[in-house]
Order: structure tokens, then sequence, then C-alpha cells
């Protein structure tokens, strides 16, 4: 048994669930079934069946749960809290997008000894280091091979082994491992023999050439040794010395080799795969940016329709969305608004069969997420479609809920001549809607200027008629009334039809905002005067309603030209999520990155299509390889697998794709690697040059080849080029759905230089 699992297994709440209980999986108010749940003796997997299915049974692991919320904390909870009590309710919130996980307990002292347990193994999942992660995923390929489950494992498991770890071996070199891991010749392995046969399987010769280079005995680095490395390879220069001893004292297994301030195969190998060893500074995954410059001067991460799980047109509309996005440092968010029965405002997507909920509830869900993974300010963008009087009621339920988080005063009194900045507003929420221009107009006064996105979007194709047109005229006269309380609560976000850049020069303030589609928004990134406009004001992109998938579409584009608020469908996974997962990543992943420097300045000439016109202006060559001598190499350790196929053995290649201005764009890839998902090795190097780098967002991608058909997805990372470490390093491979898939891993060697 591992030691690890043997200890939580002391404890109580972990002792009730491995016993198993019976809970009730409720998916709604009609919908609740018995099922036997229990976690397995690995301490990490949760297994659960109906009693009527046989042998049917579903599992999950623990590290796929984010949280554990107590009592009536879900809406699904929420709607049958007549019927059960709030001690005897718990919700699974799991990470990425997959859905939350209600359950029932027949006691509040099993529902109490469920919450505690699963907490305390999550716990334990994320305080574990490297080595133990590592013998956590041995423990488990263990159990899942030892099939008959006497703590052994004979050849004939080894071999079903290797095919779901996606190797494929001969037959006489699995047989030859397997003898030398069988110390005791009894013809099977224990799990003490089994992690020597798995670390023989695993032996990383490109790793082991890199150490012997440097090792003068060729079984540890001196203090001196590992210092050479981390300034010749890891390019660390005069901080190498100490942060030498500082690796040695946090990765080195052996108390034998950090007594003699020295650094083991196995100690080097845990360096390498950690945060430390990581593709991503780690000093740029903290807060590192100045956070004291104008709101202008930032990319923000955010939201479209915010509300939805699903698509535009008859997707559910949940508070769980808002709740998503936030987590994932999303800093403004969309409630669009109609009115509702009882004089209620409902937030859904108007003339479509997407559900409804209540405005209010969306609110009070706003003040208990909004500053949970970031306390810097949120931004709350109002599509308002109700009468005077349910306008009144939302002004009500924001000053009411909300209290001192919403902002509803300027900073100092004064007109500002440019906006507060992030650390100014830090805990505030800010209103982005309409607002009636001076204090002296009536309260139902009628707006021309101001439009929603939707009548944006209709100008937008009113612009492309006949001039003499009644439907362009009809559509460019959209008017809507005003509730003096909604509008007073509007300061720096005033949304305003967009007259022309040069309107805006002459007339606009800093605090007025426009909003455009994303084909209006590439009609402007042609214009010269965009990238200078975006100093000054907040921009807001949207999906183009023809996406009523919800798809999206390339925020790079929007970003080179400095738009700030580029607005993204949170719920749908795939390659500009992924961008924005990366451009985010950084900064403590608060949700505000700072824009590049010639993008703040208000005199700026830059545009997108003439990097080479920039002031001090000097291309970086990236090269992506391993290198020992000639031999040049990228590895993939322990892809996941994608075809479950009975059989199947991945082919992966790797995909690098840079993406930032026109002149960057490019793809390189490598060869596949024929039935190796396990430890593929590369022997090519891909090159590009950045003409940006500033701008730069560099996406590995590892996928399964198919000649028949289109490759499959197997993981990706997407980082900004300036946050890339240099040297040898491991890239933590991330899931469709943006969640770790440990140990998934690229081993790069990674060199950044000027372009002579």
């Amino acid at each position: 048994m591992d030691p690890e699992v043997s200890r939580i297994q002391d404890d109580p709440d972990v002792r009730v669930m491995m016993a198993g209980s019976t809970l009730r999986k409720v998916k709604s108010k009609s919908w609740k079934k018995q099922r036997h749940f229990r976690l397995l003796e690995d301490g990490l997997t949760i297994w659960y069946k109906s009693r009527w299915a046989g042998r049917g049974h579903s599992t999950f692991s623990v590290t796929e749960v984010e949280a554990v919320r107590e009592g009536h904390q879900s809406e699904v909870l929420l709607s049958i809290a007549e019927e059960f009590p709030a001690d005897v309710c718990f919700t699974l919130v799991f990470r990425g997008r997959q859905g939350n996980l209600d359950l029932v307990a027949e006691s509040p002292e099993e529902a109490k000894a469920w919450v505690q347990g699963v907490r305390k193994v999550i716990h334990k999942a994320q305080t574990m280091d490297e080595k133990e992660r590592l013998d956590q995923w041995v423990w488990d390929w263990f159990q899942k091979a030892d099939k008959n489950k006497d703590g052994k494992m004979i050849f004939k498991e080894v071999r079903t082994l290797l095919k779901m770890m996606n190797v494929e071996m001969n037959e006489e070199h699995a047989l030859h491992l397997f003898a030398m891991a069988d110390k005791s010749e009894s013809g099977s392995l224990e799990i003490e023999q089994f992690v020597h046969f798995y670390k023989m399987l695993t032996q990383r010769d490109e790793v082991w050439k890199v150490f012997q280079d440097y090792s003068a005995d060729g079984e540890k680095l001196l203090l001196d040794e590992l210092q050479s490395f981390l300034s010749i390879e890891q390019h660390e220069g005069e901080q190498s010395s100490q942060h030498a001893q500082e690796l040695i004292d946090r990765y080195e297994p052996s108390e034998t080799a950090k007594k003699q301030s020295a650094m083991s195969l196995d100690g080097f190998q845990v360096y390498l795969c950690s945060q430390e060893g990581s593709v991503f500074k780690p000093e740029h995954r903290e807060l590192y940016q100045d956070m004291t410059q104008p709101l202008s001067h930032y990319f923000i991460s955010s939201s479209h329709n915010t509300y939805l799980l699903e698509d535009q047109l008859r997707g559910q509309s949940s508070l769980e969305a808002y709740i998503q996005a936030l987590k994932r440092g999303c800093r403004c968010v969309e409630v669009d608004c109609w009115d509702g029965s009882d004089g209620e405002p409902v937030v859904y997507h108007g003339h479509t069969l997407t559900s409804k909920i209540l405005f209010r509830d969306v609110i009070s869900t706003l003040k208990e997420y909004a500053f949970r993974a970031s306390d810097f300010p949120v931004i709350l963008s109002l599509e308002n479609h109700c009468c005077l009087e349910q306008q009144t009621v939302m002004a009500q339920h924001l000053s009411h809920i909300l209290g001192d988080m919403l902002l509803t005063a300027l900073l100092d009194g004064q007109v500002p001549q440019q906006l507060p900045s992030p650390q100014e507003l830090r805990g505030k929420i800010l209103l982005k809607a309409k607002k009636i221009n001076s204090p002296g107009d009536c309260v139902d006064e009628t707006l021309t200027d101001e439009v929603s996105d939707e009548e944006e979007m209709a100008n937008d194709d009113a612009e492309s008629l006949p001039a003499e047109d009644p439907a362009a005229e009809c559509l460019k006269k959209s008017k809507s009334k005003l509730s003096r309380e909604l509008s007073d609560l509007v300061v720096y976000c005033k949304s305003v039809h967009f007259h022309g850049f040069e309107h805006a020069r002459s007339q606009a303030k800093c605090y007025e905002m426009s909003s455009f589609s994303e084909s209006k928004a590439k009609k402007l990134a042609k214009d010269a005067d965009f990238v200078q406009y975006n100093t000054r004001q907040l921009t807001r992109i949207y999906p183009a309603g023809r996406r009523t998938d919800s798809s999206n579409y390339n925020p790079q584009e929007m970003w080179n030209v400095g738009c700030h608020i580029v607005a993204l469908n949170f719920q749908t996974a795939g390659l500009e999520m992924d961008l924005n997962d990366g451009l985010f990543g950084q900064n403590g992943c608060c949700g505000y990155v700072l824009k590049p420097d010639f993008m703040r300045d208000a005199n700026t000439q830059f545009g997108p299509e003439k990097p080479k016109e920039l002031p001090g202006y000097k291309p970086l060559r990236l090269s992506i390889q391993i290198c020992l001598c000639l031999y040049q190499v990228i590895s993939g350790q322990q892809l996941p697998k994608v075809n479950q196929k009975e059989g199947s053995i991945v082919d992966p290649l790797v995909r690098v794709e840079i993406y930032g201005v026109p002149q960057d764009q490019a793809k390189e890839e490598t060869s596949h690697i024929n039935n190796n998902g396990f430890n593929p090795v590369w022997n090519e190097t891909l090159n590009f040059v950045i003409h940006a780098p500033k701008l730069a967002l560099v996406r590995f991608e590892v996928e399964d080849y198919d000649k028949a058909s289109r490759n499959d997805f197997m993981g990706q990372f997407t980082l900004p080029f300036t946050c890339i470490q240099a040297g040898y390093r491991h890239i933590h491979l991330l899931s469709k759905d943006g969640t770790a898939i440990p140990p998934s891993s690229l081993f790069v060697n990674i060199s950044i230089s000027e372009l002579q």
C-alpha cells in the first residue's frame, strides 16, 4: 500500500468515503436518482454506479474537483430546497467547463463526512510535490494493471499495462525488462519491483545525456556543476550560484546528496518537471506589471453573453456560467436584461429559446464571486431592453445588493481627463451602460446616440443599405428610453455610438466607450487611427450575430490594434479560448494585462502591418529544440490517449504556432512518430522569426496523426512570447477544456536570440 494513501486512509471522514455511501444525484427538480459512491484505494478516484447498472460504473479523479460547496449553493439544489434541507446537500464543482455534481446524503453526518473528506483529499493532491505526484501516478498504473487485485503483476498484466500506457514495445524487450525487475524470480512484480520496472521503462535518455554533460562522475551534479548548467543552458547568469543550492534543497530526494550539496539524476528530473523547470517564467505567473496606469492601457479578459452555458438559440442560461467565467479571471461580464413577470427583470438571449434567470440572482452571484480570482475591477456590461419601471428595479437591485462594491461616483469628484487605474478601482464593480448626458435632462428622455449591441449590429447592416432605403433610415433612428436611477449608476463606462476617429479625437471623452461587432472591428482595424484611439478610450468587441453556435473569432486580430475588451464565448473551448487563457495566464491571472508601451503612447504611429517601423525594432529568432552536440530532438512524455479503440496506439506529432502581428503568424510541425504516445522522441528543430515580440503568443499543440482523416487533438499549451524561459524546459500540456492532464508534457530546449 502506498504510504501517502495509508496516512490519509486513517482519517475518519476519508474512511466513510472509502466504505461508500448511497447518495442522491440531482440534475433537476424532477431528476433525483440514487447512486452508490465510494473513494477507491488509490485515495484519489471516486467511483459510482446505479444499483441497476449491472457492471457499468463511472469514475472521476478528485484532482478534477475544484471546490466543494455545502448546502443549497447551486441552482439545482436551490430548486429542491423545500424537499431536502441544506445540511444534507452539497455540490462538487469541477475544473474547466464540466458541469457540477449535485448530491444529497441520507443524513447531515454523512454529508459532512463527504464534504470534509473530499476537501482533505483535494488538499492532499494539491500539496503533493513532484516526486509524490509521480509516485501516485505509478501507483495508479499498478492498480489499473493488477487485474486480479492480488498486489502482484504477472507478465500478461504488464503487456496489458503497456497498451494502456500508450507504449508499443517489442515483447522480447518487455520480457527482458520484466526479468530485470523481478529480483525474486517469482514470475510477478510487487509494487516496489514495479517502481523499478517503471524507472527502466521511462529512462529519459535525452535528460540523462544532458546530466552526463555536466556531471564529472556521471552519478551526481556537484554545486558548481549544477551552477554551470544553470548559467550556460538555462541562461540564468549571475543568479545561478544561489539558485543552484535552492534547487538542491527543494528537489533533491536523497538526504546523502543534499549533505554533499549535490543533485542526483532523480532530483534533476524532478527539477526539470517542476514549475521552475517550466517553459513559463515563474515570476510572470505572479502579479508583476504596473497596475497604476489608466484602464485604457490594459487588455481586459472579457466574456460575451456570460449567462449562457451552451449555444445562443436554445442554450441554458445559468448563474454557474457567471461563476465559471469569474473563476477564470474574467473582468468584464455581460448581462442581457428583459422585462420579466411580476415586475422582476430577467436575463436571457432575447427573442430566442434560451432559458431565463432573474437579474437579481445574477447580481447576487456577482457580489459573491466577483473578487475570488482577482481583486481588480469588474465591468458589468449591461444590455438593457427593459421598460422604465423595470430599469428602476434593476437600479435598486444593483445598489442594494452590491452596496459599496458598486462604483457610483467619480473617485475625486472631478471630470477625468483620463480613466482611473485598476489599482485605484480594486474591489469595485463598474456599470457599462447608457447614460443621460446632463442632470437637467428629463427621466424618460429619448436617446438617439447610445445603442445596444443588437442596435449597433443593425446600424452596421444599415450602413451597407442605399441611403434612400427606408429600412436604413428606420434602423438608424433606433431609440430607447432610460431611467434616471439606472443612468446615475454609470460613471466611467458610458456606452456611446461611434462617430468616427476624427470625431473621437476632437469631441469624445475618456469615459465614453463603444462596442463593435467583430466584422465592424475588422474594418476599423484597417485604419491607422484605431491603435491611437484605443490609448484614450475603452473599446469592446463582441462575436458576430451569425455565431449562434457560440463559436469564437480570433482575438489576436483585435489585440493587435489595442482593443481592450475582446469578448469571447467562454463556454466554448478551442483555439480562441486557448489564446485568451494564454494571454491572461500571466500577471497573477488577474484579468488585466498591460499593453505594450507602443500601444499606450497617445501619439503612437504603430500599425500591426508595419512592425519594422517600431522605435528600437529588433526582431528575435525563436528556436525550439533539444541539443546534444549535433543531436537535436523534441520529446513528449506520457501523452494522453485519445482514441479509445481496443489496441489503438497514438502516432503523435508536435505543432508550434505563432499568433501576433500578420508578419509573425506562422506554424511549423514535426513529423509524426509511429505507435508511441508514452515517450516519443523527434529529431527535429523548429525555427521562427518574431517581429513584434510584445504582441506574440506561442502555442504548442500535440496531435495524433491520422492519414485518413483530421488529426485528433491531444493537448496544448499557449503562453505570451515574453513569458518564455529559455533553456531546457518542460511544457505541461492542457486538455481541450484548459485543464491540466498530468503528467503529459513536452521536453524542449528553447533559445531566443537577436536576428543577425
